[in-house]
């Protein structure tokens, strides 16, 4: 049985959610404030947090940032209608995905199961369980990256996405393509969180050694992870 921990100062709604998610086969467990909530998070009984952005005394973001200095756990993020900053900020923290208020609770259930689902698949049988490129290495079974020796943090959709990414380097890689395999959800166009994603990989990764870009869009299409010059097109 998965377990959730939700972290939301609004008890009727961690009791709905509870409610709907206990039947589906989850262990629910809800606090209602952020201090409380970190604590549980990282006491390692969790498989997943259902996180507020507004929270009273120590907000959503500050439980999310130092989370993720100790923690790579998963994260879905709870935003308000309109607070498209939080969202943001939130991503580039580390938040796995978001979900605005108010929401259907089986998309709910859809996003927290897409997240579950790409935090533990590693390589099925057959698959390569290492990928490296350049000066990046994936090990599929561990799920860790190396670059030029040096390990990367990376949350479960980041290493998925960059997994995606590499082991179709050369080739573009749609948008529609990322959201449905590695966000788990029908591609909507004004849903700017792939773009977030990305983002965070390129800082992460950084340039080639001689300043070629590492990961380029491609302008309404998708993305692309360059070859370097050392090594053959495919």
């Amino acid at each position: 049985m998965e377990r959730v921990l939700v972290v939301d100062d609004d008890v009727e709604l961690c009791d709905l959610i509870a409610e709907y998610l206990k039947p589906e086969g989850f262990e629910v467990q809800a606090v209602h404030d952020g201090e409380t909530g970190l604590e549980r998070a990282l006491a390692g009984e969790t498989d997943l947090v259902v996180l507020d952005m507004m929270l009273p005394g120590i907000s959503g973001l500050d439980v999310l940032r130092k989370l993720r200095e100790r923690s790579r756990l998963p994260v879905l993020i709870l935003t308000a209608r309109g607070q498209d900053v939080d969202r943001i900020v939130g991503l580039e923290i580390g938040a796995d995905d978001y979900l605005g208020k108010p929401f259907n609770p089986r998309e709910l259930l859809a996003r927290i199961r897409a997240i579950l689902r790409r935090t533990k698949t590693g390589p099925a049988s057959g698959e390569p369980k290492k990928i490296a490129i350049g000066d990046v290495e994936m090990d599929l079974g561990a799920r860790t990256v190396r670059k030029a020796g040096d390990g990367v943090e990376l949350t479960s959709l980041e290493f998925n996405l960059l997994e995606k990414l590499m082991m179709q380097a050369g080739e573009v890689v749609t948008r529609e393509q990322i959201a449905q395999e590695i966000l788990g959800r029908r591609f909507v166009a004004y849903d700017r969180s792939i773009d977030m994603h990305v983002s965070k990989l390129r800082r992460k990764l950084g340039r080639y050694a001689d300043g070629e870009e590492r990961i380029k869009s491609i302008r309404g299409v998708g993305y692309v992870y360059t070859l370097p010059a050392t090594e053959p097109a495919k």
